[in-house]
């Protein structure tokens, strides 16, 4: 496990070609450099879904997490996570007040891509195992239709207590 947490500007800048494919997905600038800016990195996907950083890597897109960073390759929409901490790319929004303001809910999207055309409102979830722990306190969830079917699934606790009934002894007393 990458135990040391980069500093998200120890990534490289996007490059030209970079910002004209977003831009051109129909991505706007200010998803782009708001809250951080989307910074450049190369490596792999290791078998544990960690980010191993080596120059000689493929390219992906970094985004500063609270605790760690999400890394996103447009080529295959394949995520990867820095510390593992991170269940969602986004996910200041579950516990942000202004999410449900006003009657709105928390998106939850199905890829980088269409987060950050919806200019980084909402999140995308990558460990859904977590998803029922993490999300369970919002008051309201808008989930992409073709998420319905996972998001069904996960939203419920991994495990439950196990119960044994207490009878009632009748004629004992104390």
């Amino acid at each position: 496990m990458n135990e040391h947490y980069p500093d998200i500007w120890s990534f490289g800048l996007l490059l030209q070609r970079h910002l004209d494919w977003l831009n051109g997905s129909g991505v706007p600038l200010r998803a782009i450099i708001r809250p951080e800016p989307i910074r450049l990195a190369h490596g792999f996907n290791g078998p544990d879904g960690l980010f191993d950083p080596d120059e000689s890597g493929p390219a992906w897109f970094a985004f500063a997490e609270v605790g760690d960073v999400i890394f996103w390759r447009p080529e295959n929409d394949e995520l990867a996570r820095w510390t593992g901490r991170a269940f969602a790319l986004g996910e200041q929004a579950v516990d942000n007040a202004g999410t449900y303001s006003l009657g709105h809910c928390l998106h939850v999207h199905r890829s980088p891509l269409h987060w950050l055309k919806a200019g980084r409102d909402g999140v995308v979830v990558i460990d859904w195992r977590r998803a029922f722990d993490e999300l369970r306190h919002c008051p309201r969830v808008a989930v992409h239709e073709a998420l319905l079917p996972v998001y069904t699934r996960h939203m419920r606790p991994a495990r439950m207590p196990q119960v044994s009934i207490l009878r009632r002894r009748e004629g004992a007393t104390s």
